[in-house]
């Protein structure tokens, strides 16, 4: 099965595997979710409870600049203002009536000010958001985990998380399909699913690609046990799951993009090559993954000989794929010239000279 899903991305991009150079922005931790892996999230007063200022995102996107990053890629929580006080006084304080509201105010921040195009992932949105925020980034995100419904049981992984109920988010990703949205989405795995579960969800985005085109990279992404986390004596998912669960996905959707991130698979994570990825993710030089922070991301000079010992060299790409850059021909004049400020003749990061 390797060899076949191997075999299939060769078709699909010979000899290429892609990542992108990003800067990481934790918007805000305050989520209303309370997923039973997560660290990222937290409650207002806990330890390490913020929300960014325009001056912070800034800051550290300038530093980004710097080193090279192309990509801004926003994570927060889900709509925290819905179930936390504090939060809808720190909007307040900030001048936006939702978290969504200033998250695309801080999109088109960081469009304006700086070249890096932002990727924001802010969990379930209506069509009207889409829409809006879609008119800052050139692409977004939601990972779809599961279509499993049983994690939303009492002492599941989704117990008290009201935003991971799997027909919302499908609803979400096929709202962006319909508008032509680059996206990107994914499984999480090993957080209590059936094998049977993982096959389904793929089925279910490789559908919803197949109805709109729309899909322009799909994650497998495992999970891995912490110490503060309610799923700590978890077990977790083995490599082998991961190169089959990739080569799965790789032989449903052949000329879909697949990625895997490497920091969760170290040390040996150029194995996940030869399952058929042809993408590494965001990669970040100077933020660490926040979602896995105990995980560091590999220094891009070993992401870069690994790729080649496996016989593939390795390039930057954008936010948004290549292939994908003509759905924006329509979008603002400031996103447009931005991307292709930031795109080389191929499509990729850095304007050829």
């Amino acid at each position: 099965m390797l060899a076949a899903a191997l075999a299939a991305k060769q078709r699909f991009k010979p000899g290429v595997v892609t990542y992108s150079r990003k800067v990481f922005i934790p918007l805000t931790n305050l989520c209303r979710d309370y997923c039973r892996y997560c660290t990222f999230r937290r409650d207002p007063g806990e330890p390490g409870a913020q929300t960014l200022t325009p001056d912070q995102v800034l800051e550290l996107v300038r530093a980004g600049e710097r080193l090279g990053c192309t990509e801004a890629l926003f994570s927060l929580g889900d709509k925290p203002e819905l179930v936390f006080p504090q939060m809808r006084e720190t909007l307040r304080r900030l001048g936006y009536k939702s978290t969504l509201d200033y998250l695309e105010a801080i999109c088109e921040l960081v469009l304006r000010e700086t070249s890096l195009l932002p990727h924001p992932n802010p969990g379930l949105l209506s069509a009207p958001w889409i829409r809006r925020l879609a008119a800052v980034s050139p692409s977004m995100g939601l990972m779809l985990e599961t279509t499993s419904e049983q994690l939303l049981d009492r002492g599941a992984a989704h117990d008290q998380a009201p935003d991971k109920v799997p027909a919302k988010r499908l609803r979400t990703i096929e709202e962006a399909g319909k508008q032509h949205v680059p996206f990107t989405t994914g499984l999480l795995i090993g957080i209590g699913e059936t094998l049977a579960d993982r096959v389904d969800t793929l089925v279910a985005i490789r559908e919803l690609h197949r109805r709109y085109g729309h899909i322009q990279e799909v994650i497998i992404q495992n999970f891995r046990t912490k110490p503060d986390i309610p799923m700590r004596d978890w077990m977790e998912p083995t490599q082998g799951e991961m190169l089959r669960t990739i080569a799965v996905a790789r032989l449903l959707m052949p000329e879909v993009n697949i990625q895997a991130p490497p920091n969760l698979s170290a040390p040996n994570y150029e194995r996940l090559l030869d399952a058929g990825i042809n993408d590494w993710g965001g990669v970040s030089p100077l933020t660490p993954d926040y979602i896995n922070p105990e995980r560091p991301w590999p220094h891009l000079e070993d992401l870069r000989m690994r790729t080649e010992l496996k016989g593939s060299i390795l390039r930057q790409r954008l936010p948004v794929y290549p292939e994908f850059l003509a759905t924006l021909d329509d979008r603002p004049s400031l996103l447009q010239s931005k991307v292709k400020a930031a795109a080389d003749d191929a499509g990729y990061a850095g304007r050829a000279r």
